[in-house]
């Protein structure tokens, strides 16, 4: 490798990490809501409600941030295909931090009454907004900036900021939760929400320092901006976002069953402590970060669809066994809840999430790439995600404290998703048209000769 290759491989590599810090920072203040909606602001900010009610009310606030995504997806997307990536970054790292911390100073039910669960809640909007514009714009700085034939790979970079960013959150958890338990209730968990703002000045540091892709660079010295990007989106790649939402919703519910409804389980079904099951998913994320890297460079080599269809399927068999030991074993052998937490979080989990920012990538043109790439990823994230926690918890109630109906849902939720990714149209990234699009083939099929330039 020569002077000149080092040095470019240097850059790229440069800003897939600065992509891959600045979606650590703000999946850390996502995942903290998530992770303390059941053990803290259900009794701080619904305490007149039942146990049940108010953990089901604390998951409503959770999917609350979910449903703003989409508009966070949209506005930040328009922007982002009208004058530049980096610039849109910066901003909705600034909006995450800022929301994240006044959580961490808001008065609760007791001083307030009302207006402190009708601000939780606004604030919690803010953050899915913020996040909402995030996302999209990390991937595609990262993919855009990556050579042809390890698109995958570098666009797994910004996908660590998820099991990083919820590692990190449940760690700080875990380390306030040392604290008596008055003073935990009381205080200790505001800490974890103020610490946001020492983030944010860290992540502000080096999104500053990255540079415009080039791909949009040359958009705008063509004058091909879209004037609409989210009108041209949907004119244009209708069957893309139907495919794409459903490819997103196996992603989403798995990683919000055993990162997020996993605690409540772990602690109100299963009657084990709050920290060993936090240490469950402490375990599992950081495990899971460099598989996310393997199975991102997997799909460069092995092509996109079939990766991502493999995944759907262990997913879902990993998340029934999963269920399978846990309500068998847990009382008997409790280290055996980490590893059924482990398996589908950490082994199966990443053979989906690590090539979807490329699949996604690939299904729309630079010109409305970001828009595209958030909306598909933020709108999925209401069924997907957002609701899981409450239609697994509601799923639970139904089944007596059993869990098969929840791992019914799962089956079907694999089968959606793997039926998406199946009939998806995806380029062959080693295979380069003249005037710099992809070629058409698939990725798991080799070119044709004499094909037509496709999208990226």
């Amino acid at each position: 490798m020569n002077r000149i290759e080092v040095s470019e491989h240097q850059r790229i590599s440069r800003i897939a990490l600065a992509s891959a810090v600045g979606t650590i920072i703000e999946w850390y203040d996502f995942f903290l809501y998530g992770v303390l909606a059941a053990l803290v602001l259900n009794h701080a900010f619904f305490p007149n409600y039942s146990p049940f009610v108010g953990t089901l009310l604390s998951y409503t606030t959770f999917a609350i941030g979910f449903i703003a995504r989409p508009v966070g997806g949209v506005v930040f997307g328009h922007f982002g295909d009208r004058i530049g990536r980096k610039t849109v970054l910066v901003l909705t790292l600034l909006i995450m931090g800022v929301s994240t911390a006044l959580i961490g100073l808001l008065p609760g039910y007791s001083s307030i009454g009302v207006m402190a669960p009708v601000l939780l809640l606004f604030l919690r909007i803010l953050q899915g907004i913020g996040i909402g514009g995030e996302w999209g714009g990390a991937v595609v700085m990262a993919i855009e900036h990556a050579p042809p034939g390890k698109r995958s790979f570098y666009g797994s970079y910004p996908q660590i900021g998820v099991p990083a960013g919820l590692m990190a959150s449940a760690g700080v958890v875990a380390i306030l939760n040392q604290l008596p338990a008055d003073a935990f209730l009381a205080w200790g968990w505001r800490v974890a929400f103020l610490l946001s703002a020492v983030l944010v000045v860290v992540g502000l540091f080096i999104r500053l320092k990255i540079s415009e892709t080039p791909e949009f660079t040359k958009v705008k010295e063509q004058g091909r901006e879209v004037a609409v990007p989210v009108g041209e989106m949907f004119m244009s790649y209708p069957r893309e976002i139907i495919q794409t939402l459903g490819a997103r919703f196996i992603e989403g519910a798995s990683f919000n069953m055993f990162g997020v409804f996993i605690i409540a389980y772990g602690v109100g079904t299963l009657h084990l402590s709050r920290g060993f099951v936090l240490n469950g998913v402490i375990i599992a994320s950081g495990l899971m970060i460099p598989l996310i890297f393997y199975f991102g460079s997997m799909a460069d080599k092995i092509g996109l669809r079939r990766m991502f269809g493999i995944g759907s399927i262990c997913v879902g068999i990993a998340t029934a066994a999963s269920f399978f030991v846990m309500q068998n074993y847990a009382h008997q052998y409790p280290y055996l809840v980490w590893l059924a937490i482990i398996v589908p979080l950490s082994l199966a989990y990443p053979m989906v999430y690590g090539p979807e920012s490329s699949l996604f990538a690939t299904q729309f043109d630079a010109r409305v790439r970001y828009t595209g790439v958030s909306f598909a990823y933020q709108f999925s994230g209401i069924f997907a995600s957002g609701l899981t926690p409450i239609i697994a918890t509601l799923l639970l109630e139904r089944g007596g404290g059993k869990p098969w109906l929840i791992v019914a849902y799962m089956s079907v939720v694999s089968l959606i998703s793997l039926v998406s990714v199946v009939t998806m149209q995806i380029p062959n990234p080693k295979v380069e048209a003249a005037d710099g699009k992809l070629q058409g083939a698939r990725a798991d099929e080799p070119a044709r000769p004499g094909q037509a330039p496709a999208r990226l």
